[in-house]
């Protein structure tokens, strides 16, 4: 099957976009219609004064005007149908071109909370052959279809009116006012079987904004033929309050994956959206929440089994200030047994370069992610153990950076680990004392080998139990 064309452009994160027109020269930098660009600039400038995610700024590219995607990836529908469509910047890194890249975002996006019902091995299939807002509405119609395969649930649900039969309870008062010349009829307060009920509306509203949004002939097809199944179902028209009213019980659990969808393309879930007289919707996510819920869904795995993973501890505070406590310390993960806290991680999306080691560059590390670990460790650990910074693996970065020890605080210490996407492991030097708390993988995925931890271990004099 051929791949779908659709009037737009893919691009990676930290690309930055010109108007058409102008000369495009350097890599990472690209031209969209002058109507495209006015519109994301007025978009830019407006989140800008309300302070919402900065997820677009306005930059200078050779002189010229330009506005450069920030950490954010996934779908910006402007007007005239363009799409732009952003991509992990590590799809650049590791090779493989656009489309692993998409797949490899659509396995991650998995993990993120709200998202778990992907089905990954449809959207891979998908994504090899269309855009990414496509792969969206194609999944979201795949739900739809299982849906309308176990049937549409219906509800009880109270309607007024008047009937030719005496139906529930009358209305006294409104049908001498309604019918008082009409003796055939009863205004009537009743329950009523239907399909009409909030869920479905839901549906029937996001095929119907799917079928908008949709240039692929194949989602077309099959969002017309659901949307003829749903003919007896409202639209709805406050998809707020329907939300609210959503009751996914015992009979109604294979509604949760196109609900789910519908709130999404609804947006009433959606990251971002586009506002004003172009409003459109921006199906964006941060980077950053992405990888750390990768690296949290499987780590696990690789613990030994009398250890547990906890993420976004909350359990310390920077400073007490008249008894107050200021300032809460929230690493992504804890690695923790029953007793105490085994190792604080930390998970960084950005692209490190081993070989700039010397000089300024420093391997492209942060110095304020040094010393925010330096605050996990003294506040988790007691100052005693190790704190880990982990970062996507690359071909720059494939192993992990010799220790880094803090002069004043020698019982902790820090490590720079690369997390291979591919693979779904976090990879260690077979010297790390922690590494005890992971199972010994095979050598032959370059991951760690076990090693004694007694010959690393911190005397039992010195060693603090954490709170």
């Amino acid at each position: 099957m051929t791949t779908l064309r659709t009037n737009g452009i893919t691009i990676y994160e930290y690309d930055s976009l010109v108007s058409s027109g102008q000369p495009v020269e350097a890599e990472g930098l690209h031209a969209v219609p002058a109507r495209v660009f006015n519109w994301l600039e007025e978009l830019c400038l407006r989140n800008s004064e309300n302070g919402d995610a900065a997820w677009i700024r306005l930059v200078q590219r050779r002189g010229r005007r330009a506005l450069q995607l920030t950490n954010y990836v996934g779908v910006i529908r402007c007007p005239d149908n363009f799409q732009l469509e952003v991509l992990p910047k590590v799809g650049k890194a590791i090779g493989g071109g656009a489309k692993d890249a998409q797949q490899l975002l659509m396995e991650m996006l998995r993990c993120l909370r709200g998202f778990r019902h992907i089905q990954t091995e449809s959207a891979r299939l998908k994504s090899a052959r269309m855009p990414l807002l496509e792969v969206f509405i194609a999944e979201f119609l795949a739900a739809v279809d299982r849906v309308v395969k176990r049937g549409l649930r219906s509800d009880y649900a109270i309607r007024q009116g008047s009937l030719f039969a005496l139906r529930g309870k009358l209305m006294m008062a409104t049908h001498l006012r309604e019918n008082l010349h009409r003796a055939d009829r009863f205004y009537t307060e009743h329950d009523e079987y239907s399909i009409d009920r909030p869920e479905n509306r839901l549906i029937h509203a996001a095929l119907r904004r799917a079928l908008e949004y949709s240039v692929s002939r194949e989602n077309q097809q099959l969002a017309r033929e659901l949307c003829f199944t749903f003919a007896e179902v409202p639209i709805s028209t406050q998809v707020r309050v329907d939300f609210q009213r959503v009751r996914v019980d015992r009979g109604m659990t294979h509604y949760g994956d196109s609900l789910a969808w519908a709130r999404l393309l609804l947006d009433e879930d959606s990251p971002l959206t586009g506002s004003g007289r172009n409003r459109a919707p921006s199906l964006l996510f941060p980077m950053e929440a992405v990888f750390e819920a990768y690296v949290a869904k499987h780590l696990p795995a690789q613990l030994m089994p009398n250890l547990q993973l906890s993420t976004q501890a909350r359990s310390h505070h920077l400073v007490r200030h008249i008894d107050q406590d200021w300032f809460l310390l929230k690493p992504d993960l804890v690695i923790r047994n029953k007793e105490q806290n085994i190792c604080v991680l930390d998970t960084k999306w950005k692209l490190l370069d081993r070989n700039k080691g010397t000089g300024a560059d420093k391997y492209e590390l942060s110095q304020a992610d040094f010393y925010q670990l330096q605050a996990y460790g003294q506040s988790y650990l007691d100052g005693v153990g190790d704190v880990v910074l982990i970062y996507p693996k690359t071909d720059n970065f494939s192993d992990p950076l010799p220790v880094f020890v803090f002069p004043k605080t020698e019982g902790l210490r820090l490590w720079v680990v690369p997390f291979c996407l591919k693979t779904r492991q976090l990879l260690l030097p077979p010297d790390v004392p922690f590494a005890t708390a992971f199972q010994a993988a095979s050598s032959t995925t370059g991951i760690f080998s076990s090693v004694d931890f007694a010959a690393h271990a911190i005397p039992a004099e010195t060693a603090q139990t954490a709170s």
